[in-house]
């Protein structure tokens, strides 16, 4: 079956995107628009306009296509919520450059970004467009909060690669709307449609943000003070919204590095320590224990990262600032003395070392004089040369079957 073509507005709009903060022109760089953000638009072609005012809502746009191709499809304003903040950076980036394919009005004005899913976003909302996430905690958190705080008669088009999608994402919105059908394919891409939130998903207790209480032996041992007869930690409790890291769980790389806690710098050297790239904050709990006279920054490029980590400062009584910034870029230089590190290396679907470089950097800028970045890594990436050349002098410091902790010392 043929699909139907885009507008040409549409088609120009989309042409002149760029997947920032490259040009595009890079060969291993990521695509401003891909087939699924196609497919997302022409499905919600026809139901941009019965939306009206503020009703439509994009969850996910990676570099602006959706939120942007809705506005040339006619929506008056878009209500968006982008996890990251580099994704949100991106299509600001592009309204920018778009601004005269999407007429005279100010196209800023017409965006309205949201760092959560609640009533802000979602209120009243009868279309909602969605890149499908690749965990199915994130997606129950979307389709939990989109059936109880939108329309009555939304819709919810969630689209995705076809390899990366499951049977078990049908029976998340399943469970939550009356309706879920799948459509044809195009270029190897697929979307969800959902409809009809059900009576009692509107008022169900949500299942996100997860709590949990771990006893693991190595978190609890770094997360006691140093002091002569500091009384040990009895549990962490964590809390995780759908999209966050490991979830509620140790993930084996942050176990290994608190298995190292015992090397890490004495109190009285350690005036501010920074969690970087926080997660759900169980790194920033450990700090603010281990070291309880000192400043504790964790950051994170997530929304649901940063909202989870703050809980999980709260529930442990922990005080600690939490910033959601793009590789910890808002920190101040030589702001710290030590740096804890698991860095990520996937970007979305793909393997990509970019974030872990770029976080390399930020620990050898706020640094202060002779403060450490201790760091663990997955052992095949060989990251040890790239940290010296950041930071400092590194060192091998332990390692197991899968990962390798490092130190590394600001001269």
């Amino acid at each position: 079956m043929t699909s139907p073509a885009a507008p040409p507005s549409l088609t120009a709009l989309l042409d002149r995107l760029v997947p920032w903060p490259d040009d595009g022109t890079r060969p291993d760089a990521p695509v401003a628009v891909d087939a699924t953000d196609r497919l997302l638009l022409t499905e919600a072609a026809p139901l941009v306009a019965d939306a009206g005012p503020r009703g439509v809502v994009v969850i996910g746009d990676r570099f602006g296509a959706l939120t942007l191709g809705a506005l040339a499809l006619g929506a008056d304003t878009v209500r968006a919520h982008h996890d990251t903040v580099d994704s949100e950076t991106a299509t600001l980036h592009n309204a920018s450059r778009s601004q005269d394919a999407l007429g005279p009005e100010d196209v800023h004005g017409r965006i309205a970004t949201s760092d959560g899913l609640g009533p802000t976003l979602l209120d009243g909302a009868r279309l909602v467009l969605l890149q499908l996430p690749k965990s199915l905690g994130e997606l129950t958190e979307i389709a939990e909060a989109v059936a109880r705080y939108a329309a009555d008669d939304v819709t919810l088009i969630g689209g995705g690669r076809i390899k990366h999608m499951t049977r078990a994402m049908n029976d998340v919105l399943g469970d939550r709307f009356e309706s879920v059908h799948a459509t044809l394919a195009r270029s190897k891409s697929r979307a969800l449609v959902a409809s009809t939130p059900r009576p009692e998903a509107r008022s169900a207790a949500p299942l996100y943000p997860a709590r949990e209480r771990l006893t693991d032996p190595e978190l609890l041992a770094a997360a006691t003070p140093t002091h002569d007869g500091a009384v040990p930690a009895e549990h962490v409790e964590v809390v995780a919204h759908g999209g966050t890291f490991a979830g509620t769980g140790l993930d084996h790389g942050t176990r290994f590095l608190l298995s190292t806690a015992g090397r890490w710098p004495a109190a009285s050297r350690v005036r501010d320590a920074v969690d970087l790239g926080s997660g759900t904050g169980l790194l920033a709990v450990v700090l603010g224990r281990r070291y309880p006279d000192a400043r504790v920054i964790g950051t994170d490029r997530s929304a649901a990262a940063v909202a989870s980590a703050r809980a999980t400062l709260a529930a442990n009584g922990v005080e600690g600032t939490v910033t959601r910034s793009d590789a910890g870029d808002d920190l101040p230089d030589a702001s710290a003395d030590l740096v804890l590190l698991n860095p990520p290396f996937h970007d979305r679907a793909a393997v990509s070392t970019d974030a872990a470089h770029r976080m390399f950097a930020t620990a050898g800028r706020i640094l202060r004089p002779g403060g450490e970045l201790w760091c663990v890594f997955n052992t095949k990436l060989r990251y040890r040369g790239s940290l010296a050349r950041a930071v400092g002098p590194t060192e091998h410091v332990a390692q197991d079957p899968r990962f390798t902790v490092t130190r590394s010392r600001k001269p």
